[in-house]
């Protein structure tokens, strides 16, 4: 080939990959004639510039295709990298239990609905056999703590002795909520249902049998105070942390309940209470689950209360509730911000049945959900077999001394067992709002 002729297609060459990274379907070429003995690679081609510029192009052309393949490479490895990590995560994660069917009005169990209830995060991804290790040892230090405090109190029963005690309370209550919230974790994760039974079982009489002890060094400091000055305390959202009333409620054709609560739980407080009869789960219930309304449930029947107590603030509430046409009144802070009727019109509140303070029952006494049980504070619930008056909830909002007890259920801490970790706290009603 002449060197005129190769020259030529070095050129066109050069003109084709400078074109063809902008718009390849857009280029032309342009024949034009020369004499045979001109120099084609000294000569200038129409828009190409000089033969240094071509071979800059060229040599531009050249840096920029290495530095593509340079990068390409470099998010090849940064690929490989991570589908690495990705499946080393995969293979040590443990597989998440997928939402539950949720309770609604219509049926015992409220699932007839059909509406998805709020399932609880995976609180650990730690193995089973460490996590039960870590409890055992964490349950260890609560009893080592705990003679302690024993020890202190025998030695000296003095104010700086109750200061001591006091500490070791905090630390005590600070290492239980750790202790249960691994249980949560464990009750999460898919492990043998017979051991992750006895576990929990151990775990939960333990942790009964340490409040118990509390309580007893506490007596003398509760045998100075009245027993309804007292709160209960449920720290954690499980399916065995809980209160029960000891005897059970009669028939009533009319009642009043009224109490203090305080929670910031999200979403929603969950049950500060429900009473089950045989064949019955919903015989009496106030509920607050997911981003529903608080409801009051009688005989399965629903009606939805005005109450706003979401805030981490001590709230007054109180419900009424008459047989005759199922009439209904709600207050909140003394004042009555909701009412309506035929809520479960003509039928009594039946009696001997399990009244439990803390969680919802799907069957007498137990079939506790986790995701409906109550996060927060409770204190002087009282029942009465009687609709109270506006003027009477008024005085028990402001700490009246005017204010009546339940004459069904009076607040009083002998009245009132606790189990899994539920707590009872010196509490005074009117403190807050001084």
């Amino acid at each position: 080939m002449p060197a005129g002729a190769a020259c030529c297609l070095f050129l066109a060459a050069v003109l084709w990959l400078r074109a063809g990274a902008q718009s390849f379907g857009q280029t032309r070429f342009v024949c034009t004639s020369v004499p045979v003995d001109t120099d084609l690679c000294a000569s200038s081609l129409p828009g190409s510039g000089t033969a240094e510029e071509l071979q800059s192009a060229v040599l531009q052309l050249r840096e920029t295709v290495l530095q593509q393949k340079e990068t390409i490479m470099n998010h090849k490895e940064t690929i490989r990298e991570l589908t690495t990590k990705l499946g080393r995560c995969e293979s040590q994660s443990l597989p998440e239990t997928g939402p539950s069917e949720s309770k609604a009005a219509g049926g015992a169990s409220r699932k007839q609905t059909g509406s998805s209830k709020n399932t609880m995060g995976d609180l650990s991804r730690a193995p089973a056999a460490e996590t039960l290790s870590q409890l055992g040892q964490t349950l260890q230090s609560l009893k080592t703590r705990l003679e302690n405090l024993e020890q202190f109190s025998r030695i000296n029963s003095s104010g700086q002795t109750n200061h001591l005690k006091d500490i070791l309370q905090t630390k005590i209550d600070d290492l239980e909520k750790q202790v249960l919230s691994r249980v949560n974790s464990l009750e999460e994760g898919k492990l043998n249902p017979k051991n992750e039974s006895e576990e929990r079982s151990k775990i939960e009489s333990t942790l009964t049998s340490l409040h118990q002890r509390i309580s007893d060094l506490e007596k003398g400091q509760k045998d100075n105070r009245p027993t309804d000055k007292f709160q209960l305390t449920f720290p954690l959202r499980t399916n065995y942390m809980y209160a029960k009333v000891k005897k059970s409620l009669p028939e009533m054709y009319a009642f009043s309940v009224c109490m203090w609560i305080k929670s910031n739980a999200s979403p929603g407080v969950g049950t500060p209470f429900s009473y089950a009869v045989p064949g019955q789960a919903n015989e009496l219930v106030l509920i607050e689950w997911g981003n529903n309304p608080m409801e009051i449930l009688i005989n399965d029947k629903v009606a939805k209360l005005p109450f706003v107590i979401n805030d981490g603030k001590w709230h007054h509430i109180c419900i009424t509730w008459t047989t005759r046409d199922g009439v209904w009144e709600a207050y909140q802070d003394g004042t009555q911000g909701g009412h309506g009727e035929n809520l479960a019109p003509y039928h009594p509140i039946k009696p001997q049945g399990v009244l439990v303070l803390g969680q919802e029952q799907d069957t007498l006494g137990g079939g506790f959900d986790a995701t409906q049980a109550f996060v927060g504070e409770l204190a002087h619930f009282n029942i009465w077999d009687r609709k109270l008056s506006p003027g009477e909830i008024y005085h028990l909002a402001t700490c009246s001394t005017k204010a009546p007890a339940g004459n069904v259920l009076a607040w009083s801490e002998t009245t009132i067992d606790v189990y899994g970790g539920a707590t009872k706290w010196t509490f005074e009603a009117c403190r807050q709002l001084n």
